[in-house]
């Protein structure tokens, strides 16, 4: 069902549409990897303050984190525009971030300029390193989100959905130790740390076979030793471990740890074990939201499509988010069905008039959506109360599992 959107709003985004695509095409231009995104926070934080946002820049001890505020003339809730803006290693913005901060915050700005007397405040809040490094998670434990009352965001990718469950996920980095040898000369008095990991990779997809078929377990051997010659003494292996619950994947990640260990016992090494980010928890997307802004867009002529099991997920620590307040993470269609997420094709994708076109439209959904949250009370109860409704639904599904 459609629902219009305020054509003041329409135009606003509108008029705002080359500003959009110029500033998403600059940060596409100069990836920067997380908690390392200097140059985009400075592109962002100018473009706000310059809107009228008050801006604070460095929060939760994070460098490259930010929240820009908009104060309404009377009180009401807090409502929050997540932004992320850091990119790939080695690949750029092939996960389409650029897009996110973008749209993001030409929905902010509009918003602001067309309701300057909103009720409440109207936030943005830049969260830096998505990527594996869990930045919304480390603002969310240091009080950063403490006082909003929902937040909103969108992601690019191959199909426009309301929303997508995402896994949750454990970064680990494996360091095996060993001792170094001449590899020809006296191995014997060696121990291979890469025979350490190279048998770790093999008992962990042995154990695949007995992981349930939600779980995910992958990984790259980041460091495997200095010269062919010589027996490694050190051996680092990068690895996601990820299942379709928090709870699943407490119970998936000792299993890993334990094949770790038994690899490190067989070959005479050690192994030390760091988990490289926070765990990142399944989202929980809210639905009264997700079906606004999805009536939104459907007015603009995108049909956003309903949620599936069957589609394929990954991970995020908006999810975490999500499970401490009602938060939405749609997705909006910018590449043909069946791109890979994190490939060249995502990349040239996320910087093509389709995917500024698609930014736009779910910019002005946004927007339209941010302003209802603040301004009708019985909508942001009713997002309320869903959340709480599918909170206790979680907690009883994870005490019967």
């Amino acid at each position: 069902m459609n629902k219009p959107v305020p054509a003041d709003l329409r135009a606003a985004v509108h008029d705002r549409r080359s500003l959009l695509e110029a500033l998403s095409l600059d940060l596409h231009g100069t990836p920067e990897t997380r908690f390392e995104e200097h140059y985009a926070v400075e592109q962002l934080v100018g473009r706000l303050a310059a809107a009228g946002f008050e801006v604070n820049k460095g929060v939760a001890g994070l460098p490259t984190a930010f929240t820009a505020t908009h104060q309404g003339p009377i009180d009401g809730p807090t409502v929050a525009v997540l932004l992320e803006y850091d990119a790939l290693p080695g690949i750029g913005h092939a996960c389409g971030h650029n897009l996110i901060a973008a749209g993001g915050l030409t929905a902010a700005v509009a918003a602001a300029a067309v309701r300057p007397g909103h009720p409440g405040r109207l936030m943005v809040i830049g969260t830096p390193g998505e990527e594996g490094g869990g930045g919304k998670i480390l603002m969310l434990d240091r009080g950063v989100f403490e006082e909003v009352d929902a937040a909103v965001m969108f992601h690019p990718g191959d199909r426009s959905l309301r929303a997508r469950h995402a896994l949750a996920a454990c970064h680990l980095r494996l360091t095996f130790h060993g001792v170094a040898a001449h590899a020809a000369k006296m191995p014997w008095d060696g121990r291979s740390a890469a025979a350490g990991a190279q048998l770790f990779l093999t008992a962990v997809d042995s154990l695949r076979q007995f992981m349930p078929p939600t779980a995910r377990v992958h990984g790259i051997i980041a460091h495997g030793g200095t010269a062919p010659n010589v027996v490694p003494d050190r051996t680092e292996v990068d690895l996601f471990v990820r299942e379709v619950t928090s709870a699943a994947l407490d119970a998936l990640v000792p299993r890993v740890l334990a094949a770790a260990d038994g690899a490190a016992l067989a070959t005479g090494t050690t192994v030390e074990t760091v988990e490289t980010a926070p765990r990142y928890a399944e989202r929980n997307d809210n639905m009264v939201m997700s079906e606004r802004i999805a009536a939104y867009t459907a007015d603009l002529g995108l049909e956003l499509e309903p949620p599936s099991p069957v589609n394929p997920a990954g991970s995020s620590d908006v999810g975490n988010v999500s499970m401490k307040l009602p938060t939405i993470h749609p997705y909006v269609q910018i590449c043909p069905r069946d791109t890979p997420s994190h490939s060249v094709r995502m990349r040239e994708a996320a910087r093509s008039p389709r995917a500024h076109e698609a930014a736009t439209t779910m910019a002005t959904a946004m927007a339209a959506l941010v302003l209802d949250l603040l301004g009708d009370p019985e909508f942001l109860t009713a997002t309320r109360a869903q959340f709480h409704a599918s909170a206790l639904c979680s907690t009883a599904g994870q005490e019967s599992s």
